[in-house]
Parts: C-alpha cells; structure tokens; sequence
C-alpha cells in the first residue's frame, strides 16, 4: 500500500504546514508558519516558488470565485500570486491577540472550517470556527491549547478535530446548518508516539494524521482503529495532503522547529516537504463559499522573494 517517502521541495521550513493540492494550477500550495511564508511546489516541473506572508500563514485555499485565501494571524486575507499582494477579507479573534490561525479544511458544501491557537502554546485559547456569510462563527467546541485541523467525512456529516498537546482526536456529528453534535472521542495517541498535527481524510474515509515527534504518519479505519503507519526521516511531521495524478500520491510537510543543532545534524531532510504513493486516492478539495458579506477591507503588498 505504501511508498517510501522522499523529500520534493527542500525549504527548510521552520513550520511547514497547510498543504492544499489546487487543482486549477495542478501545484501543491502550503506554508511555513514560523517562516512567514506560502509555497507552491509544481511537481511537473520540479519547481517552487515562494511569497512572504503578512504574519504567520496557516494555510492557503481556494474559493468558488477562484481567489487563493489565506489564515494568517488574527484575520482571512485574499492573496494574488501574480503581485503578492494580500487583502484583508475579515478579521479572526482580534481580542485575542495571543492567538493566531493554525489549520483548516473546506466540507462539501463548501463551507471553511478552521482553528486557532495560542502562539505561545500555553493558553486554552484555541477554537474552532467555520465562515459563515464572511465572517468568523464560534463552533460551540470547548477551547484547547492546540487546535488542529479540522478534517471532514466525505459524506459531510463528521467534523474531525484535534487537540494536539492533549493527544486526542475527535470525531463530531455536523447536523442541519453546520450546528455540531456532542464530540466523541476517535483515537487518542498513546504517550512517547508524538503529538497528533494536522488530518485529512481519504477517499474511502480513513483518516491520516500527521505526528509531530514522532516521525510518522498514520491512517486509521473510519471507527477510529490504526490500520496504517509510515515512518519520515524527520520527526515532525505536521500533514498529509493528496494530490497529483488521480489524487494518489501523499504530499507531507515536516518542521524544523524545536530541534536543535544536533538533532538538525542528524535530520538533514526537517523541514522540507516530502512525497510518497499513498495506495490510495485522496479526495478533491472543495471550493470555499466566501459568503456575500465578505468584502475587501485593505491590502498590503508582499512581493515575491
């Protein structure tokens, strides 16, 4: 089922997060958090490019009107490649400045979820929200340190959220109008195997996680039971993301940070965005509905470096 990882882009990411396989430019979009940096990787032509964010990029999608958004640190900016330039759609818990915007997916019917977090990584200040009409809405979940995430069924009635420093994963009924069920617990990583980071979903409705420290990504059935595991060459490993031809091969973004210098003597690869035939399809990502709302409120130009 499962190729060997190898690395596609190196880019030292101090924070390498967000993939999101754009199928309008058949290139693997995703960010370096720490780094203040998107990225674009053309796998046919074995290239990257790279523009500097406004602060701290936690992804990049795209929306219906097929405009690149960006999760940043307190707000959703629309981003234009060709200038680099951001423009400020709607700002995102801007009473809290201590938090920023880590991780988010796209559900079938268009709607954007996303998470926040504690910058510091102290604070249970992180929530999820999804865009409701332009603007942030608070999903009702209770608040943790880390959010990662979210990541939805293929049918769209299951949200997947995690908590990353408690180690748990959560799967929540989305019932009529996007309102949320009770959480349950999906799995939960047992101690000395790492944090689980960002999920994603595949065709047949496994979920993968990536496992910062612990130098692996894993695939569990939709009941929540391991049933796969590749080891990286680095140990944190941030997400998975397919793409490519037929949605099959795994893109996966790792991370410098935390490691000092002998542990970075001894992972030349951290940092840098990998691949390998996953086996399976993964599941096109939907176009976000931007909402009427949702207008430009400033912008700022960020050209490409």
């Amino acid at each position: 089922m499962l190729g060997r990882p190898a690395v596609v882009a190196s880019v030292d990411a101090t924070l390498g997060e967000g993939p999101f396989w754009d199928d309008v430019t058949a290139r693997l979009w995703f960010v370096d958090i720490k780094g203040d940096a998107i990225f674009s990787f053309d796998p046919a032509h074995n290239s990257v490019a790279r523009w500097s964010a406004p602060t701290a990029p936690g992804w990049v999608l795209r929306s219906e009107a097929g405009h690149l958004l960006v999760g940043t640190k307190g707000a959703i900016h629309r981003f234009d490649p060709a200038g680099g330039d951001f423009t400020l759609l709607t700002p995102v818990e801007d009473d809290r400045p201590g938090n920023r915007l880590n991780d988010a997916t796209v559900a079938p019917d268009g709607t954007l979820w996303f998470g926040t977090m504690d910058d510091g990584e102290v604070e249970h200040s992180g929530r999820i929200y999804r865009l409701d009409g332009g603007a942030p809405v608070d999903s009702g979940l209770a608040p943790v340190v880390i959010t990662n995430g979210p990541a939805v069924s293929p049918d769209g009635r299951t949200l997947y959220v995690t908590d990353t420093l408690g180690r748990r994963i959560w799967c929540v009924p989305i019932g009529g109008a996007n309102q949320l069920g009770p959480p349950e617990l999906f799995t939960e990583i047992e101690e000395g195997a790492g944090y689980p980071d960002g999920p994603t979903v595949d065709a047949e409705g496994c979920l993968w996680t990536g496992l910062f420290g612990g130098w692996a990504v894993r695939r569990y059935s939709p009941d929540g039971q391991l049933i796969g595991h590749v080891p990286l060459p680095t140990a944190n490993v941030t997400k998975l993301v397919f793409g490519g031809d037929g949605l099959r091969t795994a893109f996966v973004t790792t991370a410098r940070k935390g490691l000092d210098d002998s542990a970075l003597a001894a992972q030349p690869d951290a940092g840098h965005l990998f691949a390998f035939d996953a086996g399976v399809a993964g599941l096109p990502t939907p176009r976000i509905r931007e909402g009427a709302t949702m207008t430009d409120t400033g912008s700022s130009g960020h050209p490409a470096s």
